[in-house]
């Protein structure tokens, strides 16, 4: 079965699940992001109902880490594609009631459900709360195989708020990004703190796979027209929105702000058609190759890669477009670099080496895109922490990165 992500997930049919699992036998439910804690991802239906995620959140890690769910690694673009190939057998999704002409929206949902919908049996849940949104993502009630009414509010998830490091950060990325951009940003401080400077600007556009709070700040400030995007002139695309109560009815019978599929949406050529495209993403840690870990802790798995190289790949195609990956310079109170000479044992590339513009910290940017691997590690030993760069630099010596 599968299951949207984040608030597109029917609540009152996975209680039904759960509360009749001794009945069921072999079923797997395939999901992104879940907010809601559940018995069945700890196991307590196991071998009856059972939790697939495809990208973990602070409710599915721990879970994740005691063996009790599974996890499926993938480009975000590409899930659609690698869902269906389960061959799932239902569609539940979470939906605002039917309009006049008869047809349900997933609200603040595009991504892989928006995908299936039509091509797997559907069963919708009525959510009275649920915002009615404009896109692809709705379902004709002729197009469903049945469907209840309930209400529960949606959850809400707070911006994160920007330190200070994040903020120079974001200096040094908004000052990089001119008027009639396209943007994207990512999740984080840095993302945040970037919207929150770009106000002053002219005619930007949004084509993102996150919808969230900063980005209704900065339409209304009027930087937002959309009037030079090559597709959906005039409008923000996005895939998913998530944040506050005041987002959800921002996009509530908005049609200034469309929800498309994932598989279009972080399509790296669709993404690349758009001129001065910007990505903005964060990253975990950065070697002097510039390959970015954006998902793991060293062997322990924190996320997933969800969309960050399907946007830095679109950056690179696009005329006049630049991908940022953003991180502060160190963790553990300046004890660790972020930046550094090879990624931690267990740690995964989320995105690779050539698909790097700019590595952004508090300390500056390094310019990737182009350079030979000397002055990638030299430009990455610059905009890591002071107290880190001569061990960065010794280490770069003892491996031939840097020659003498």
């Amino acid at each position: 079965m599968i299951v949207p992500i984040a608030n597109g997930e029917p609540v009152e049919l996975l209680d039904g699940l759960e509360q009749r699992a001794d009945s069921l036998h072999g079923v797997r439910i395939h999901q992104m992001h879940a907010l809601r804690d559940r018995p069945y991802l700890h196991g307590a239906y196991h071998g009856h109902l059972d939790h697939v995620s495809w990208f973990l959140s602070p409710v599915t890690r721990p879970c994740y880490e005691e063996g009790r769910v599974e996890f499926t690694p993938a480009n975000f673009s590409e899930v659609p594609m690698l869902m269906q190939a389960q061959q799932p057998k239902a569609l539940l999704v979470a939906a605002s009631p039917p309009d006049a002409n008869g047809y349900f929206s997933l609200g603040p949902t595009g991504s892989y459900s928006t995908a299936m919908l039509g091509k797997v049996p559907t069963y919708v849940e009525v959510n009275h709360a649920m915002p009615r949104t404009f896109g692809a993502n709705r379902v004709h009630v002729s197009e469903v195989e049945g469907w209840h009414e309930t209400e529960y509010p949606l959850l809400e998830i707070p911006a994160a708020a920007p330190s200070e490091t994040d903020r120079r950060i974001a200096e040094l990325v908004a000052e990089r990004i001119p008027n009639r951009a396209t943007i994207q940003l990512g999740i984080g401080g840095v993302p945040t703190a970037v919207a929150s400077l770009l106000n002053t600007h002219q005619d930007l556009a949004i084509h993102t796979e996150l919808f969230a709070d900063p980005m209704v700040e900065l339409i209304k400030s009027g930087a937002v027209t959309g009037l030079y995007k090559q597709r959906y002139r005039g409008r923000s695309v996005a895939t998913f929105a998530l944040g506050s109560q005041s987002l959800y009815d921002f996009i509530d019978q908005n049609d200034g702000v469309v929800f498309l599929a994932v598989d279009e949406v972080n399509d790296p050529r669709i993404i690349g058609a758009e001129p001065n495209f910007i990505s903005v993403n964060g990253a975990i840690e950065v070697d002097l190759f510039g390959q970015c870990a954006s998902e793991t802790i060293g062997f322990k798995y924190w996320s997933g890669s969800g969309g960050q190289a399907d946007f830095a790949r679109g950056a690179q195609y696009s005329d006049g477009g630049d991908g940022f990956i953003v991180l502060p310079s160190t963790a553990d109170r300046g004890k660790v670099s972020r930046i550094v000479h090879h990624l931690q044992p267990g740690a995964v590339v989320t995105t690779m080496k050539n698909t790097v513009d700019n590595v952004v910290t508090e300390f500056g940017i390094a310019e990737l895109r182009g350079k030979t691997l000397r002055q990638r590690a030299q430009a990455l030993i610059e905009v890591a922490h002071p107290d880190h760069r001569e061990s960065l630099t010794r280490q770069a010596f003892s491996t031939g990165l840097l020659r003498r």
